[in-house]
């Protein structure tokens, strides 16, 4: 398979590992990007010698988010209707495609997870961190709600507020306490651990387990969680036309770097953190969000 942006093996047998491999952007979501994921995971879907696939991200991080400095209207991996708000029902309507595979996906998270990575891995049907991995959407500060509004559903009332209201990150171990991820794992062993879970899903064989993975899917839609979530992508198209947003984004547009740290310095965490508990310091961050 020949991808420029994503790596794919074979781990173990009926596993197949995919690695987001732009680790010079922190593995920024461009629509090449987003367009192979989609792609690995309908072949893998399709393949008899599948029965689970994990995500992961190469380098220091998961994925830092969206690629902010590409042109994201161009390219984009499948159609979706134009008007105000195309941009959050397209990506939604991709994170939900991943929902609705018949086998599982498994997101193994170490590193920055934000904004679009963070949607990314909540569309994977299991979730599992590293105990120092930083997951939040900072892009609430300045420009909107997330496209992907999970927040509610997998944190509950009050988390979910705190999380939107500051656009504060959760640690690898928050994460897993508040319900973002299954379990948090120490950094050394988080491929370990993921691997063996995945291992253990296997088991299972693929007409079965498409089943298990529906009956839980269908009592969520059942509460509304699929219905809530394509709302809010109107709530964030209407974020875009406030006055903080527009001049927001006006600044990503003459300096993405400096726009961001602007936004971040008065909380001083993110790209102005001195460094994070893995280590990786927060200026080290780039193109995502």
């Amino acid at each position: 398979m020949g991808y420029t942006h994503l790596l794919v093996e074979e781990p173990a047998p009926l596993v197949r590992r995919l690695t987001l491999n732009r680790p010079e952007k922190r593995n920024a979501l461009n629509n090449t990007l987003r367009g192979e994921i989609f792609d690995a995971l309908r072949a893998a879907d399709g393949d008899e010698g599948v029965r689970v696939t994990i995500l992961r991200g190469a380098g220091t991080c998961f994925s830092a988010g969206y690629d902010l400095g590409a042109n994201n209207r161009e390219g984009q991996p499948y159609p979706t209707a134009p008007g105000d708000g195309q941009w959050p029902r397209h990506v939604v309507e991709g994170w939900f495609a991943i929902w609705d595979l018949a086998k599982p996906v498994i997101a193994q998270v170490h590193g920055w997870c934000l904004a679009g990575g963070s949607e990314l891995a909540t569309a994977c049907d299991l979730v599992y961190v590293a105990e120092d991995a930083q997951i939040g959407y900072p892009p609430v500060r300045l420009m909107s709600p997330p496209d992907m509004q999970f927040h509610p559903w997998l944190l509950g009332l009050r988390h979910a507020m705190e999380l939107m209201l500051t656009g504060d990150a959760m640690s690898g171990l928050e994460a897993a306490r508040l319900g973002f991820a299954n379990r948090a794992f120490p950094a050394a062993e988080l491929e370990g651990g993921v691997l063996a879970i995945a291992e253990r899903v296997t088991k299972i064989p693929t007409e079965l387990q498409q089943i298990n993975k529906r009956s839980v899917h269908r009592a969520m839609e059942i509460m509304g969680m699929r219905a809530a979530i394509r709302a809010g992508t109107e709530l964030q198209a209407l974020a875009f036309h406030q006055r903080a947003s527009m001049e927001y984004r006006q600044e990503i547009r003459e300096g993405l770097t400096r726009a961001l740290t602007k936004r971040d310095e008065t909380f001083g965490d993110y790209r102005t953190r001195s460094r994070t508990e893995g280590g990786q310091t927060g200026a080290d961050r780039k193109d995502g969000d």
